[in-house]
């Protein structure tokens, strides 16, 4: 009767888990990217990634971007990374691809393009100007002439506009071979007396990013301000609550999404009013404004900003705070373990750059981390082995002192003393690798340098889930199976090595415990289904490497196999 109660009880607690955990990682621990590739008849079939592109035309776009690229004089943009045009008609970086990354695993799949104009479906543009007093402005409709037809890093290029009453406006383009570019704004005066000019800055995106924002990873409005980078404020609370106004000595502000980012870089010299807004249109807007400059006649004054565009590259981005952007990396929502996650990453690109496969690189991690954890897991080891020795003992005890918890605890602790076990030396491996683990989850949820990395066979993206199921017989079977019940070839394999390693440990005297442990790999068999395939990598080959510890181990302690045989007596 009180096995089939344990038992029962072991499956309503891993029933809680299961579910449970389907709901954490719901809300607060998204579990891998979306899928990029799906087996159809056991062939991969590439999906396409809307997600990726947060100005792709839609069915219900209100313009062909063509059609809009088409209607305004431009200056082409073009560098290693970037592709793209600056639209004349009111001085905007508003047609920008990314040509070292694609949108999907697909053959003939286009660039992740970034900006997209005004007009379009999912309008995304950057804009530089001014305000003035008395006298005109350039505006959003103003056509400026450009000095050049094509920006590219060793040719900048400057735009220029004469208002009519004796001041001449200009922005100087220029871009470096990453995702910077840099904005020169000057206002030459030479009417009869002094004005009022102030430099601004903008972003302007028609609707949110597609990529979900949680707990564990921003997505939405993000921004260095006074030195300290502000995570606070999604989409939602811009609804909710309306403009968010900063001020700020330098910094910058922009639009984060899952792998992209947008940002605007004040001059780090200068005060400035910042804000994230709603528009009228419902449309979302960043954007800063300097304080105002008085120009005498017969002078001119600048204005220096930046604007970054493009991939949220862990080196690029760490190379620009260096250049002088205070905390750009900090785009990158590492959270409150940082200064432990980094190192794991740098390793792991390191490993990739000599390897040339992050598969493999994350099988050389765990590799790693095993052997600087060898001395740790012999201690486990021994714990582990006396504990097996000391189970006839405990058992007696339990018997005893069935009906005196108290004493019984005080007894256990007293054997444990005197045979010098630690019952705790078992958990100590298992607790260092949480935040390694942990540390590999945020590396290929947030690292674009993960983004479809494959590995071999059918794993052609470690940062999605495993795509190959026998839930709908690999493909052959006309259905896709939900994320939940989608078990994937390699979860299978984690829960037969979690299994096999289990075996291998003796066994817990609680009963409730025993049931518990028997019916875990299974559990977690499908806990782990929808998780990024690297992580899943790095798990199998962690329980690979423990069984054959734990087995090179026996074979010098042939002992510690033995099951002890309990004593008539105890004390």
């Amino acid at each position: 009767m009180n096995d089939h109660r344990n038992m029962i009880l072991a499956i309503v607690l891993s029933a809680i888990i299961l579910f449970g955990w389907g709901f954490v990682t719901e809300h607060y621990f998204p579990t891998a990217t979306a899928p990029s590739t799906k087996v159809v008849e056991g062939k991969q079939v590439a999906l396409p990634q809307p997600g990726a592109d947060p100005s792709a035309d839609a069915p219900v776009a209100i313009r062909s971007r063509e059609a809009v690229l088409a209607e305004t004089p431009r200056v082409a943009i073009q560098t290693p990374r970037l592709e793209g045009s600056i639209n004349l008609t009111g001085a905007r970086i508003d047609d920008l691809v990314l040509t070292t990354y694609r949108e999907s695993l697909a053959k003939d799949s286009p660039p992740i393009r970034l900006l997209s104009p005004s007009g379009t479906s999912n309008a995304y543009f950057a804009g530089f100007g001014w305000t003035a007093q008395g006298v005109a402005a350039p505006a959003a409709d103003t056509v400026w002439q450009a000095s050049g037809n094509r920006l590219t890093p060793t040719t900048p290029v400057t735009l220029s506009w004469d208002n009519g009453q004796g001041q001449r406006f200009e922005i100087r383009f220029s871009v470096d071979d990453g995702y910077m570019f840099t904005a020169d704004q000057k206002v030459i005066n030479t009417g009869n007396g002094a004005i009022a000019a102030r430099p601004y800055a903008l972003v302007s995106r028609a609707s949110a990013s597609q990529d979900p924002d949680s707990w564990t990873m921003h997505v939405g409005p993000v921004g260095v301000f006074n030195g300290a980078a502000n995570y606070d404020f999604g989409y939602d609370d811009i609804i909710d609550e309306g403009d968010q106004n900063f001020t700020s000595r330098g910094g910058w502000l922009g639009f984060t999404d899952k792998y992209w980012l947008t940002a605007l870089v004040a001059d780090q010299g200068s005060n400035v009013d910042a804000s994230f807004r709603r528009g009228p249109s419902g449309s979302f807007q960043t954007d800063f404004a300097a304080a105002p400059a008085i120009v005498p006649a017969g002078k001119a004054v600048s204005y220096q900003s930046r604007f970054f565009a493009g991939a949220k590259e862990v080196q690029l981005l760490e190379k620009y705070t260096d250049a002088g952007v205070p905390r750009l990396d900090k785009a990158i929502d590492w959270g409150w373990f940082e200064w432990f996650m980094k190192p794991i990453f740098s390793l792991l690109n390191w490993l990739y750059d000599v390897i040339g496969n992050f598969g493999l690189a994350i099988i050389g991690l765990t590799l790693i981390v095993r052997i600087l954890m060898f001395p740790i897991a012999q201690k486990q080891f021994r714990s582990m082995a006396g504990m097996r020795v000391l189970q006839p003992k405990m058992k007696a005890l339990q018997d005893r002192y069935k009906d005196d918890k108290p004493k019984l605890q005080q007894e256990m602790l007293k054997l444990y003393q005197e045979e010098k076990v630690n019952p705790m030396a078992g958990c100590l491996p298992i607790l260092i690798q949480i935040p390694i683990f942990y540390a590999l989850y945020k590396v290929l949820m947030l690292a674009v340098e993960m983004r479809h990395k494959p590995f071999f066979l059918w794993i052609k993206d470690l940062s999605a889930h495993d795509p190959l199921t026998p839930v709908n017989l690999f493909g052959y079977l006309p259905f896709t199976p939900p994320t939940f019940l989608a078990l994937g070839v390699l979860p299978i394999i984690l829960g037969i090595t979690m299994w096999l390693q289990f075996k291998l440990n003796p066994p817990p005297m609680d009963p409730v415990q025993k049931q518990v442990f028997a019916l875990m790999p299974w559990v977690f068999m499908f806990i782990m289904a929808p998780f990024a395939v690297g992580l899943i990598i790095y798990w199998i080959t962690n329980n690979i490497l423990t069984i054959a510890q734990q087995k090179w181990l026996y074979s010098r302690h042939p002992g510690a196999l033995d099951q002890p045989v309990a004593k008539a007596e105890t004390k």
